[in-house]
This record gives C-alpha cells, sequence and structure tokens, in this order.
C-alpha cells in the first residue's frame, strides 16, 4: 500500500465524528488510516484535546494527518494537540476544515493554504482511486 496521509475527524458531537469517518472509510477504502473523536470527556458536546492526541497517534504515518474539525473550539483543541506531539510530527500535522458541519478558517502555514483540506490531502499524497470526485477536481 502506498503511503498516504491519514484523517482524523473531530466533531462537538460524537455520533457526527462516528458516521463521517464511516462515511470516509467507505470512500477511500484502506487507502487511508482514519481516527475520529468526538465530544468531551463527559460524553456530552464538545472536544478533548487528549482524546485528538491519541487519534493522531493512531493513525500519524511520514506523509502526516489530515485534522478535519467541525466548528472552531475543534480546530483550536486540534492545534494544542497538534503542539503536544513530538516536534518531527507536528509540521506534517495540519487541522482544516470539513465540507460537512461548516468550520472557521483552517490554520495552515503561511503561503502554503489550499483552497479546501481536500486539496491538501490530495497535494500530500495523489488522489485515492475510490475517494470521493469532490476532493480530486
Amino acid at each position: 500500500m502506498t503511503e498516504r496521509v491519514a484523517i482524523v475527524i473531530v466533531s462537538h458531537s460524537s455520533d457526527v465524528a462516528r458516521g463521517a469517518a464511516a462515511m470516509v472509510r467507505q470512500m477511500v477504502g484502506r487507502e487511508v488510516r482514519v481516527a475520529h473523536c468526538g465530544g468531551n470527556a463527559d460524553g456530552g458536546l464538545g472536544t478533548d484535546v487528549a482524546a485528538i492526541k491519541r487519534c493522531i497517534e493512531q493513525v500519524y504515518g511520514p506523509k502526516g494527518v489530515a485534522v478535519l474539525v467541525d466548528l472552531g473550539g475543534a480546530e483550536t483543541n486540534s492545534e494544542m494537540a497538534i503542539e503536544m506531539l513530538p516536534k518531527d510530527w507536528q509540521a506534517p500535522t495540519r487541522p482544516g476544515s470539513t465540507p460537512g458541519p461548516r468550520s472557521s478558517s483552517p490554520s495552515w502555514p503561511r503561503g502554503s493554504r489550499p483552497s479546501s483540506a481536500c486539496a491538501w490531502v490530495r497535494t500530500a499524497s495523489g488522489p485515492t482511486p475510490r475517494a470521493s470526485p469532490a476532493c480530486w477536481r
């Protein structure tokens, strides 16, 4: 299997995160490692920095991780989780907005922000044969 950018889906809702991850797995099969987390530590709506970090650690590979978030707070917590990773894991791990539940602007390194998280995944790893056509246009 060719190494690909992995995907972590972070949502304020565990149900949304689980459903989005299931949809991504149907589109990309085993071509891309996918993890998800949603909800806060008490099981309510929110996000959990420690859970996000664990998800990144589960799927991390040499091509990095695209962390797809639903709302601004998930992006902030994802950035905090990334800062807790080993230094050499931080640069290839980036939060970005999802095409589903609306998000704030993704945080990309200066001068490298693509038009969407899908574009970043496409640029970093090449199209996955069974991936959504919207990501590869």
